[in-house]
């Protein structure tokens, strides 16, 4: 059995600070990275549901959220479109030149031969997240 695993790294022109400010705020995932790709997001203990804009529910188990290596972890347990076997990703946010950062997206899934479709959509994803982060700060109300 083989695990697709799928990288990506932007460069994103905050400090990693704020980045991580972002990505450890597991419940804003609809107002801080993915405005639009998310509707809404509810948590309940560890699982984190989100709603996406056709309706459908994601629920995720948040795994590990990491201050000290600004590192997140989560894994899709149900409503991943197209239905997968495994699915577990991590985000990172790391020190880049000048002050800025690296995102740094990384996600296991099974079956292998859906790589290519989740490889397009988390390439998408982390375009999509680098602009939301790198607006003015009133463009989304924060």
């Amino acid at each position: 059995m083989t695990i697709a695993s799928i990288r990506h790294e932007v460069v994103v022109v905050l400090p990693p600070e704020q980045v991580w400010d972002a990505l450890h705020d597991v419940g804003a995932v609809h107002r801080r990275l993915l405005p639009g790709r998310v509707l809404d997001v509810s948590l309940d203990g560890d699982v984190r549901t989100l709603t996406m804009p056709d309706g459908h529910l994601v629920r995720e188990l948040i795994v590990t959220v990491d201050d000290e290596e600004r590192r997140l972890v989560y894994a899709a347990i149900e409503g991943a479109r197209p239905p997968l076997r495994h699915h577990q990703a991590s985000f990172q946010a790391l020190p880049g030149e000048d002050g800025h950062s690296r995102l740094r997206w990384i996600t296991d899934v099974l079956p292998a031969s859906l790589a290519g479709l989740i490889e397009a959509r988390t390439a998408h994803g982390v375009k999509e997240m680098k602009e939301v982060l790198e607006l003015p700060a009133t463009a989304l109300g924060r």
